[in-house]
């Protein structure tokens, strides 16, 4: 079609549509109802192409067939309503609960902080646990460097997020494996969702250092973002930060990159609670609700 006669047709369809507009107009009801709408026609060659898109995409499913056998319903399907459900759930109850600065939780306020954690993503935590207990449950995490995992590890060797770099040091419990050789799977897991918690400040630490390092080494913990309700299952791998620092827990690249914390100051509210995983059936990594 030559392009004088594509404008003819066009002009000849703004004519048409303006005459049938006028004549559904005069019907009071009908003028009401598209005097509120914003979806008159000719209103629509002004809205954005992703509206125009969205309105082919729907167009083409309601000329889909319909089978025989298919009934309309209101409801949600259940795994699509306990998704929601569980993540908003979680997350209104923790910012209804949960002050906006670092702090440590009492006996009777982390009982309902581990009831709604426990329901609503099926993993068992506990602010105080087996005679322990940070000296924060809410602080604020920084963003940590790699670790080496074995002697002789580098920072190519890591595959995701290396502009982060290494730390010079090892982490506060020593080599994630002995050897290359003997570097697992769960080792490499560790390191990659390990967390710091400030162990060097815990009070009878000195004292007790030998047994409470033990019982400290790549314990997991779950950190929680109240902000946006995402949370994940990381391993202590590392001692800190330090007090002057501000922050009170620090997390590898990845742990701060799915918290959604990984940029601009790199620093956030975050909860963390010790997990009650003695079967060690609780896989580290994010927490799919």
């Amino acid at each position: 079609m030559s392009e004088s006669n594509l404008q003819n047709s066009i002009a000849r369809l703004e004519k048409r549509s303006n005459s049938l507009r006028k004549q559904i107009l005069k019907n009071p009801a009908a003028k009401k109802f598209f005097s509120k709408s914003t979806l008159i026609a000719y209103d629509l060659r002004q809205r954005s192409s992703r509206l125009l898109a969205g309105a082919g995409l729907v167009g083409s499913l309601l000329v889909m067939p319909m089978p025989e056998t298919a009934t309309f319903s209101t409801e949600v399907s259940q795994p699509v309503r306990a998704t929601l459900t569980n993540h908003q759930k979680l997350l209104g109850n923790l910012q209804e609960l949960l002050p906006h600065s670092p702090t440590k939780l009492t006996p009777e306020e982390a009982v309902k902080i581990e009831e709604i954690i426990t329901e609503n993503t099926n993993i068992p935590v506990k602010a105080y646990y087996e005679g322990q207990s940070l000296n924060h449950h809410l602080g604020y995490i920084g963003f940590e460097q790699h670790l080496k995992r074995y002697p002789g590890d580098t920072l190519a060797n890591h595959d995701e997020i290396q502009e982060a770099g290494m730390a010079p040091g090892l982490g506060a419990f020593g080599y994630f494996a002995s050897d290359s050789k003997d570097f697992t799977t769960r080792d490499y897991q560790r390191e990659k969702y390990y967390c710091v918690v400030q162990t060097l400040y815990l009070e009878n630490w000195n004292t007790d250092y030998r047994q409470l390092k033990d019982w400290y080494s790549f314990r997991k913990m779950l950190v929680v973002n109240p902000v946006n309700g995402q949370a994940i299952v990381c391993a202590i791998g590392d001692a800190g930060p330090a007090e002057w620092t501000g922050k009170q827990f620090g997390g590898s690249p990845e742990t701060m990159q799915y918290l959604d914390l990984n940029r601009g100051p790199r620093k956030g509210l975050i909860l963390m609670l010790f997990i009650d995983d003695p079967e060690n059936k609780v896989p580290l990594g994010p927490v799919n609700y």
